[in-house]
């Protein structure tokens, strides 16, 4: 597939979905925005193409909306979560590729699959829901994780302040090659001083969905 080949009505639908998300929570709503756009631009890094780089985009922007079928109890618990609401929270990434299954009829949506669906697997194997194991771990979500990581723990959850940036990019080199793909994580670490410095108008001229996405928020 190409670029051309993403079908018009797309990024209204994208947009349908991520306002639900921000009546539900604004935080996952912002989060996945922000996770979408560094997707992208991690993908651009790499070297992908453009509609591969469309592709991480749309999953990043997705990965998490299946939060909305967790409960506010647990979703906005001023606290870190016991055990069994851990268990249900686990559950979102397939909630998330639910949400976008009913649209898979159109072959660019089961493209984001992968990324949605996997995005918490680990390389190690010790990752959720299935426990893949390295390379078996599809290439987006290797990619949306390290960019879910790095977000979550730089920004206000319910349970905590943001961690200082050098702590979390020391996680990522630790983790690196166990929790995270070595490879990707050198190139996020190469990239982010650039996306630190990238104005939103610049971003918006690249990204097929995110920027309008925010306007409409």
């Amino acid at each position: 597939m190409a670029w051309e080949d993403i079908p018009e009505w797309a990024s209204s639908i994208a947009n349908s979905i991520l306002q639900t998300v921000k009546e539900k929570d604004p935080h996952t709503f912002f989060h996945c925005c922000r996770v979408g756009r560094g997707s992208r631009q991690l993908a651009k890094a790499m070297g992908l193409n453009e509609f591969e780089q469309t592709v991480l985009e749309y999953s990043g922007l997705f990965h998490d909306v299946g939060k909305v079928g967790i409960p506010d109890s647990i979703l906005l618990k001023p606290g870190r979560l016991d055990h069994d609401e851990i268990e249900i929270m686990k559950a979102h990434p397939i909630k998330s590729a639910s949400i976008i299954d009913p649209i898979t009829h159109n072959s660019f949506f089961r493209f984001l699959l992968p990324g949605i669906r996997y995005h918490h697997e680990k390389i190690d194997g010790t990752g959720y829901p299935f426990g893949l194991v390295g390379e078996r771990i599809p290439l987006p979500a290797r990619v949306i994780a390290v960019v879910d990581t790095f977000d979550a723990m730089t920004n206000v959850r319910p349970y905590r302040k943001p961690l200082p940036k050098e702590k979390v990019l020391q996680e990522l080199l630790d983790f690196s090659g166990s929790q995270f793909d070595q490879q990707l994580v050198k190139t996020f670490l190469k990239l982010l001083p650039h996306l630190e410095k990238t104005s939103p108008e610049k971003h918006a001229e690249e990204e097929a969905v995110i920027a309008k996405i925010l306007k409409a928020a």
